[in-house]
């Protein structure tokens, strides 16, 4: 199938694409719209075209392709003008005329690279989504979607099955030919075809011989829109054939003489693996003198006496049977001048001259001659193989005629005797030589080799998927060597026969489609071979018709962090292929550049997101039958940031540490604090706390001491910050005057010498160094070696610091060094001189490697490793081990090989079988003791079979048990690891709930039928699937089961804010849960007021699902609240949230001077119950009072209700706040004054003031009673300025207005008198302890008794009027 989806607008918002070709249209192989103004990739060989006006305003991807294919060659023109003459004319194909006209005289440049821009669109290709609802809607052609190989080998033993599945809509139905002839399935009883499959079983269950139906056998599957076609499987049965008896005389050779020990297998399908091995089943030991060549021969550069120590038998091991053959064994008699062998010379440089063998120069046993050619094919491995015979034994080297051995494909085998190159292509031929050389002089071999190729693909058709009346075209190129031929068949015909269609042009390998209907709908296939191999590939010609539609979820909600990358997905589908365009906030020309990239894909990449970005995108798709559109909202997010990271601390052993990690992150994202210790995640123990901020660590301890991270992370992003913790050890107390002394490390061994030299011991003796203050406890002695590894210092062993001299056991073959380290409590001392290096005499291995394991690597291999030994077990030179192998419980002889490295790799193995492994080291001294039994495992494969009969059964709204069939062993194909379960969430039974549909999984291990998967969501539609995974991984996957969450409890309500605007209400605000896990039946709040230890009775309220707001009014003012909050549905009340009412604030100290505030608005409400619907309205009106000098004029806003008024001030502007629940309506501007009435201060003050007040009215009596006016000025210490507006004569008028505000005064909001200008006042004076009226009712006090007061009031409170600092500090 072929996606028709995901492509960018290329252009700006209102763009005409009129004959301007756009890389949609081209990648999809068709020509654009409209198809009258030109043809533009209908231009292949034929045609030519002229360019509109509208071409230089396509798309930036057609014009960059344009400006590249304007540089490349020109298109032969002839070709051009014969193709185009032979096209036949249809009626409407007059616009061509002056096209072709243009194309007969000298093209221009522009018209090549439009011909050439064309070819490089179609190399797209796109397919239909895989989304269920389209995949049903649409017809579509038959596509093979699995087939057996081409040359399929079957085993014998097994039943046939040649493979043949195909999608298609209508399913399509299958049949076959058997060697180009219709096979007839249902006259064989044997042969079954698989339900919905044309999979071909072969049952020999009930007899018969497996060589009866080889054979070439091709698939066809078909539906009413065209047949599809399989490749020609050429069926062969496995072959192992015996090898035939024969008896071989000794073979009688010289010593040093070449020999070659001919295999000659009998032939097998497939070919047998050789190798060597004596009778009684020992592997013969291959080096450079003895090896095996490519054609399973055994050669011997030379030979040597103890070659006749035992005998020789070539053993083939056929695959698919896994049987051995084993021919008849080879013996050896060799001819020597000295029939003494001494095996220490073996390997010795001058062991032929001691033996008395003539030394010749090299001579090549194969390839014989001096040239030889050989041919492989692309793709394949190149071997090259020299195997030559001298004395000595020549090496040989490899070269290439001018030019490197490919390095990175080239690798020596068989000791440097064979050369493979891998993946061979066209560069790697050439002429090859190997050189053999010994000291007697070197001779070469030329190989020429020639790289051949079958076809291989350059394009290969892919499925064409077009609009009605649209253009197009197949391609189909490959190459090869020597050069494919290409057949062109649809539906399985050979196209010559298929019946003419004018709207279908054959040109060589492309097939051009014009004005294509629904009727041309069909299934073409291509057909490319040469000697050496074929390709077939089917392609289907489909046209659709179908309106733009969106495939993502609506309304989509992306999250990304502030300046991060990210992209907003918009894939769509239609036909013919629409084009994108994406607008922000449903406005604005279309985004792309800048800060936005527009991907072909149809997705919109924000390369740098800022705040601005917020918002909602929209995304739609046009084509001519309509279009789409799709939303998605962005939300910025603030990053998560450390600002305070935890330190680097230096702590005492048993004391206390904190680790300070303060965050930063967005408020509406989930913060997560973690620790790690030592980059592992950290256990929080009994000695820890960990909070949001800090992590204490109490009592610490020596396995504290390592770096700690901590990581902040919330579901976008994360931030890290470490710190080391280093522990100090208690230090002990001074017990003599050596403790006070300053200590320090000790001074380095000096003069080592070695004594009572033994073959395995040796005494070293040394000088110890000064130990500065603090003795000696420990020496460690070292070693080195310089064979292994050379300057790398091992641990020996350790001696208390009382000595000086120790014997040392050594291992053979080891060419010792040694140095001694002393040790005492401050440190360790510098390593003392090396000592003189002692060689100990070789011996066989005493041990084996250890931690040999078997375990396959690929599903037809066993990778056998150890632990290899290191220089102290070696004994003795050349260390190789010897690996032997055999499949358990089964009489197979060992195979054995010898490797120098860690590891061997057992290929062709069949799958998870079990294997005895033995490794056993050997040097040139001798072999180690019999090893060890190992049990391995061949390599796995995927499991093959699913669990069945799956059952699943509901628990409760967030698990479920499922109980299935176990699969049968055989079918596991490895270690069965686990039964997994495949569970998404489809939907939520809520609607326009979006849910993530990530898919998650569910472990069960073990062979066990039945398991739970538990942390579901309630209320939801799940889809489940299982499989049985291995140690290869998943097997196929079960069929889809559903099943339906029943409804739970909420979670807790989101973001639960209590404010207290003033000292009367309390407003409560809360959003709905994150996870209703059902249908939401209401809201329970639950509060209870609290002072101190004191609980006052618990209060519940019980709310709608739709309210989110409530205000309570204080029953008392001083007391706290807690509030407990939780959302229920029909299964009960979920997890619920707690917050508590704030805290007031302490009494706050007097000022000298009163702060200027801003213009002050104060609303007056009358309280009216929020039940009374017979209330009358409102009505509100606003006056101005007088202020203070330093406070702005304040505006008083009355409401005047029919039942009570109440007129209260504000210090702060507030936004009208509307609840879904009161206990009291809530005014326009909330009170932030307390109920002072109660307060026993404030009837204090009170009482104060009226006993003032009534003296006042004493004094005003009696100054009336005595009437008239009074001259005081000679009373006073100042003159009245002129600013007194009642002093013109020198008296002072005591007249009626006794109730106004004395002159200076100013009454303030709660309704006491504050001084403004003058210093003096009746109050003060009425209060003073020294003031007094004389008889004339002159004022005869003094201001020095004023003065006196004020200083001691300076004292006082400047806000002990206040209600509000009142209240505050009482609480």
């Amino acid at each position: 199938m072929r996606r028709l989806a995901a492509r960018g607008a290329a252009g700006d918002a209102g763009e005409v694409a009129a004959p301007a070709t756009d890389s949609t249209d081209c990648a999809q192989g068709r020509s654009p719209r409209p198809r009258r103004l030109i043809d533009l990739c209908a231009i292949w060989d034929p045609g030519a075209f002229l360019p509109s006006a509208s071409w230089k305003s396509a798309s930036g991807i057609a014009r960059r392709r344009l400006n590249e294919a304007e540089t490349l060659s020109s298109v032969r023109q002839a070709q051009l003008e014969r193709l185009e003459a032979a096209r036949p004319r249809r009626p409407g194909s007059r616009e061509r005329g002056p096209v072709l006209r243009m194309a007969r005289q000298q093209p221009p440049p522009w018209v090549h690279a439009a011909v050439l821009l064309c070819l490089l669109c179609l190399s797209g290709a796109i397919e239909i989504p895989m989304d269920p609802s389209i995949q049903n809607e649409l017809s579509q052609p038959p596509t093979i979607t699995k087939q057996s190989v081409k040359d399929h080998i079957v085993d014998p033993r097994d039943n046939i099955l040649i493979e043949c599945e195909a999608k298609g809509n209508p399913a399509p139905s299958f049949h076959w030919t058997r060697n180009s002839r219709y096979f007839n399935i249902a006259k064989d009883p044997r042969v079954s075809m698989r339900r919905r499959s044309g999979t071909l079983v072969i049952d020999f269950r009930s007899g018969g011989r497996p060589e009866e139906y080889e054979g070439e056998y091709q698939c066809f599957a078909r539906n009413k829109y065209g047949t599809a076609l399989s490749n020609r499987i050429r069926l062969q049965v496995s072959k192992s054939p015996l090898w035939p008896k024969e008896n071989l005389d000794p073979v009688v050779v010289q010593e040093g003489a070449p020999l070659t020990l001919q295999c000659n297998p009998p032939p097998g399908l497939p070919s047998p693996v050789i190798f060597w091995m004596s009778s009684s089943m020992e592997p013969i030991t291959q080096d450079k003198r003895v090896s095996q060549g490519h054609n399973g021969d055994l050669y011997f550069s030379n030979v040597m006496l103890q070659d006749m120590q035992t005998d020789y038998s070539c053993n083939a091991r056929f695959h698919f049977t896994h049987t051995i053959q084993q021919k008849n064994a080879f013996t050896l008699k060799v001819l020597t001048n000295n029939p003494y062998n001494d095996s220490s010379l073996r390997n010795h440089p001058d062991m032929y001259s001691a033996r008395g063998v003539a030394e010749r120069t090299p001579s090549f046993m194969y390839p014989q001659g001096t040239a030889s050619s050989q041919m492989v094919l692309r793709g394949m491995d190149l071997l090259l193989e020299c195997i030559a015979s001298g004395v000595p034994t020549p090496d040989i080297a490899w070269y290439k005629k001018g030019g490197d051995l490919p390095s990175d494909k080239a690798k020596f085998e068989n000791f440097n005797k064979a050369l493979r190159i891998t993946n061979v292509s066209e560069e790697d031929s050439g002429e090859y030589f190997c050189l053999a050389s010994n000291k007697m002089g070197s001779t070469r071999h030329t190989i020429s080799v020639r790289v051949k190729a079958a076809p291989y693909w350059l394009d290969e058709p892919k499925n064409l998927i077009l609009a009605p009346g649209e253009d197009g075209r197949l391609v189909c190129r490959a190459n090869g060597n020597p050069k494919p031929t290409v057949q062109w068949m649809i539906n399985g015909e050979p196209l010559q026969s298929a019946p003419p269609n004018p709207n279908r042009e054959v040109a060589g390998d492309t097939i051009i489609f014009r004005d294509t209907q629904i009727s041309s709908r069909a299934v073409y296939q291509c057909n490319t071979s040469n000697e050496h191999g074929y390709l077939l590939a089917n392609a289907f010609v489909s046209v659709l018709d179908v309106p733009p539609r969106m495939l993502s979820p609506r309304n989509q909600l992306i999250r990304v962090i502030l300046y991060n990358r990210t992209r907003l997905d918009c894939p769509f589908f239609g036909s013919p292929i629409p084009t994108l365009r994406w607008f922000k906030n449903g406005q604005g020309s279309n985004l792309d550049g800048g800060n936005y990239h527009v991907y072909e894909n149809g997705s919109l990449e924000i390369k740098m997101i800022r705040k601005e970005d917020q918002g909602i995108y929209t995304c739609v798709a046009t084509n001519i039958l309509g279009k789409a559109e799709n939303q998605v909202r962005l939300e910025v997010k603030d990053p998560t940031r450390i600002f305070r990271m935890p330190e680097d601390q230096v702590a005492k052993r048993g004391t206390t540490v904190q680790l300070e990690c303060r965050v930063k992150h967005d408020p509406s994202l989930k913060l997560t604090v973690s620790w790690l210790k030592d980059d592992e995640p950290l256990y929080i123990g009994n000695r820890m706390k960990k909070e949001d901020d800090s992590l204490t660590i109490f009592g610490v301890a020596e396995r504290d001491q390592g770096s700690y991270t901590c990581v902040a992370s919330t579901e976008l992003d994360q931030d890290l910050a470490k710190a080391y913790l280093t522990v100090l050890a208690d230090q002990a107390t001074p017990t003599n005057h050596l403790a006070a002394l300053p200590k320090g490390r000790p001074d380095r061994p000096r003069d080592l010498e070695l004594t009572d030299l033994a073959e395995r011991s040796v005494r070293l003796t040394w000088i110890p160094g000064d130990d500065n203050n603090s003795p000696i406890t420990d020496y460690v002695v070292q070693f080195e070696e310089d064979q292994f590894q050379p300057g790398v210092w091992h641990d020996h062993s350790k001696f208390p610091g009382s000595v000086n001299s120790a014997v040392l056991q050594l291992s053979p073959y080891v060419n010792y060094q040694f140095r001694v380290i002393a040790i005492n409590e401050v440190g360790s001392s510098h390593p003392s001189l090396p000592s003189e290096r002692y060689r100990t005499s070789g011996a066989p291995p005493e041990s084996n490697p250890a931690d040999v394991k078997g375990e396959g690597t690929r599903k037809n291999n066993m990778e056998i490793t150890w632990t290899p030994m290191n220089a102290t077990s070696a004994f003795g030179p050349n260390l190789r081990y010897i690996v032997k192998w055999r499949r358990r419980e089964t009489r197979e002889s060992w195979n054995n090989v010898t490797v120098w490295g860690s590891r061997y790799v057992v290929g062709q193995t069949p799958v998870y079988v079990p294997y005895e492994i033995r490794v056993q080291a050997e040097n040139d001294f001798g072999k180690g003791p019999e090893p060890d039994t190992v049990i391995g495992y061949s390599g796995e494969d995927y499991p093959r079979a699913s669990p069945t009969d799956v059952k699943i059964r509901v628990l409760n709204s967030t698990a479920i048990s499922l109980q299935w069939n176990r699969v049968y062993p055989d079918t596991v194909q490895g270690q069965l690891r686990e039964y997994r379960a495949y569970y998404w969430r489809e939907s939520s039974l809520l609607k326009n709930l979006w849910v993530s549909q990530k898919r998650q999984q569910a472990s069960f291990p073990g062979d066990r039928p039945r398991g739970v998967v538990s942390r579901l969501f309630p209320y939801s539609n799940y889809k489940l699937e299982m499989v049985v995974v291995n140690g290869r991984g998943d097997g196929p996957r079960s069929e889809t089961k559903e099943f339906t969450t029943p409804e739970g409890v909420p979670s807790a309500p989101r973001r639960f804010r209590v404010r207290q605007p003033n000292l009367e209400t309390i407003n409560l605000e809360w959003d709905h849960p994150e996870h209703p896990n059902g249908i939401l039946i209401g809201y329970t709040l639950k509060y209870v007021a609290f002072n101190g230890t004191k609980l006052g009775k618990q209060i519940v309220e019980n709310f709608s699902p739709n309210q989110t707001k409530f205000t309570m009014q204080r029953a008392d003012p001083v007391s706290r609240y807690r509030f407990t909050l939780s959302a229920r549905t029909q299964v009960g009340s979920g997890e619920a949230v707690t917050e508590e009412s704030p805290a007031p604030p302490n009494e706050a100290t007097p000022t000298a001077a009163p702060p200027t505030w801003p213009p002050t608005t104060v609303g007056v409400t009358g309280a009216v119950s929020s039940t009374d619907a017979t209330a009358p309205a409102a009505t509100t009106e606003a006056t101005t009072v007088p202020t203070i000098p330093s406070v702005a004029p304040t505006t008083v806003a009355t409401t005047t209700a029919a039942t009570t008024t109440t007129t209260a001030a504000t210090t702060a502007e507030r936004p009208p706040t509307t609840a879904s629940g009161t206990k009291m309506p809530e005014s326009a501007y909330t009170n932030n004054q307390a109920d002072i009435a109660t307060q026993g201060w404030f009837i204090g003050l009170m009482c104060a003031i009226a006993l003032l007040v009534l003296i006042l009215l004493i004094v005003c009596f009696i100054k009336r009673s005595r009437g008239g006016k009074y001259p005081v000025r000679e009373k006073k210490d100042v003159p009245l300025g002129p600013e007194d507006p009642k002093e013109e004569d020198g008296s002072f008028d005591y007249s009626d207005e006794d109730n106004k505000p004395l002159q200076g005064s100013q009454t303030s909001l709660d309704g006491t008198i504050k001084q403004q200008e003058s210093d003096d006042s009746l109050v003060d004076y009425g209060e003073g302890g020294e003031g007094q009226f004389n008889e004339d009712g002159s004022f005869i006090g003094q201001y020095t008794v004023k003065k006196d007061k004020e200083e001691t009031e300076g004292n006082e409170s400047s806000e002990a009027t206040s209600p509000v600092n009142a209240i505050y500090s009482l609480a």
